[in-house]
């Protein structure tokens, strides 16, 4: 049994540390966060994965410092695996954190081990085209959103992936640079994917995203294909403080304001019923 973990025949080191969804991680934070004398906290676990003391500092300057260490550590670290966190937590001692959030990782682990053994099944064959129907008659994969997005903003994409794909909203993502191919002709697929494939699009707004060019041909595709569909399909969200105007080809569209601290509390939940509605 790996970690104490009931995934006896899962190993945990081998699952990354993304596998934990928002609601485990929050729960950890809840743990951490506070400045306690008799429990090891978040500092002491950096201190744990080789952070040094100017980089802790600058952790506590984020609203949950936990939840911004996990996220620097998978990043950055080969180490950052359930298993090598579940080893990091024993060793902190913080062993009430192992007994009280099992059955969470063990449901998050199940979740990402079950959703990697689909994605491993051999995909149908397709025509060079990409059409919405292969050679052999089968159904291309379809998705409940197209995620239109610069390199930049991929953060910030990453969470959206944690609370919707492994979460109980349960919706299913299409994030180009993990769920497509290389080799395959950049604008026919995007075009394929948001036309036929993908039932809406989020649109990720921020000063990079205007200097993209791939996100300018996404977008405008997608407002191409008329007005009722685009009015139905496209959903702007701004996630960041903007230094440039917002895109006026977009401003007919409800926005999706994540910077708005009034509407923060409930954003997630908003955008999940958006992407969920017909």
């Amino acid at each position: 049994m790996a970690c104490g973990t009931s995934l006896e025949d899962v190993d945990m080191y081998s699952i990354p540390l993304v596998a934990l969804n928002y609601n485990t991680r929050h729960k950890l934070s809840l743990y951490l966060n506070p400045d306690a004398v008799v429990a090891a906290g978040w500092t002491h676990l950096a201190e744990e994965m080789e952070y040094g003391y100017l980089e802790i500092r600058n952790f506590e300057r984020a609203p949950n410092p936990t939840q911004a260490l996990l996220e620097d550590w998978e990043k950055k670290c080969s180490r950052a695996t359930v298993g090598g966190l579940l080893d990091l937590l024993k060793k902190i001692e913080r062993n009430d954190i192992l007994t009280d959030l099992v059955s969470l990782i063990d449901s998050d682990c199940r979740k990402y081990v079950n959703k990697q053994r689909e994605r491993s099944q051999p995909p149908p064959l397709q025509d060079d085209t990409v059409g919405s129907t292969d050679i052999a008659g089968h159904v291309p994969e379809q998705f409940d959103a197209f995620i239109c997005y610069c390199a930049k903003d991929i953060q910030f994409v990453q969470e959206m992936i944690s609370r919707f794909e492994q979460s109980e909203h349960n919706l299913k993502l299409c994030v180009f640079d993990r769920d497509v191919l290389p080799g395959t002709c950049l604008w026919s697929i995007t075009s394929e994917l948001i036309e036929n494939r993908c039932k809406k699009m989020v649109v990720i707004i921020s000063d990079d995203y205007l200097d993209s060019i791939e996100c300018d041909f996404q977008t405008k595709f997608a407002l191409s294909l008329g007005p009722g569909a685009r009015q139905r399909r496209l959903i702007p969200v701004k996630y960041k403080q903007m230094t440039r105007p917002f895109p006026s080809i977009l401003r007919f569209l409800t926005l999706c304001d994540y910077t708005n601290p009034h509407i923060k509390g409930w954003f997630w939940d908003r955008l999940a019923r958006a992407l969920k509605n017909k």
